[in-house]
């Protein structure tokens, strides 16, 4: 028997006995595990003993992810992700299937939303802003990708500097389970406030109009408490 050269096996045999450790349902199980202990899907680096038999088995590593019941990062290197567009139900073009849910999410209970706000002096913009001054953002690639983490700090400080309320959503309040009431109920409520509070301010803008009193600005969330 020959070694194969750059392989981890004394030789091919080994090799496609070693390709064959792990049965389709353990490797969904190892996938599963890692999410239940991080938080979010594996990234292929992450899982390099099982790469090589994730594409014999599934077909490719991104597949045994999805079989595994999550998302697959859009990436698998250090680099930023490659955008796919995907269209929410309010026509909105979202950046993946997951925002598109999100998006969707918020449209089905009346939240309105305006895509891709832009932070204050500043290039970055944010998924979504609701109630005036909410920013609402999907971190998809949280801990898969420096530039991405720098990007989501920046966010953080930006909002902080202007009193900006930034709401964060990551793969695991989506997948394997939506949890998107959880963390963003309190929108709902808080919408019916804001409309309700529009309504008024209008109506007081006709009666000063009318010369029957004064009427207000609403700025920011801050005017509804």
């Amino acid at each position: 028997m020959h070694r194969r050269v750059g392989s981890p096996y004394c030789s091919i045999e080994c090799g496609k006995k070693g390709r064959f450790k792990y049965t389709e349902s353990e490797i969904v199980e190892i996938i599963k595990a890692f999410y239940k202990e991080s938080g979010r899907a594996p990234a292929k680096r992450e899982m390099r003993d099982i790469v090589g038999k994730c594409a014999h088995m599934f077909g490719s590593w991104n597949n045994a992810v999805v079989a595994a019941g999550l998302e697959p990062h859009r990436s698998d290197d250090h680099r930023m992700y490659r955008r796919t567009r995907t269209k929410a139900r309010d026509g909105h073009v979202c950046d993946s299937v997951s925002e598109a849910t999100i998006d969707n999410w918020l449209t089905k209970n009346k939240i309105s939303h305006e895509r891709n706000a832009e932070y204050p002096n500043s290039k970055h913009k944010a998924d979504w802003v609701v109630l005036g001054d909410v920013f609402i953002e999907y971190f998809g690639l949280a801990k898969d990708s420096p530039r991405y983490d720098r990007a989501i700090k920046k966010k953080r400080e930006i909002c902080k500097a202007y009193n900006i309320k930034l709401m964060e959503i990551y793969p695991k309040d989506l997948y394997p389970v939506q949890s998107l009431k959880e963390k963003l109920g309190i929108l709902i409520p808080a919408e019916k406030k804001f409309k309700k509070m529009v309504v008024e301010i209008k109506q007081e803008k006709i009666d000063f109009k009318n010369g029957e009193g004064d009427w207000k600005i609403l700025h920011s969330l801050k005017d509804l408490r």
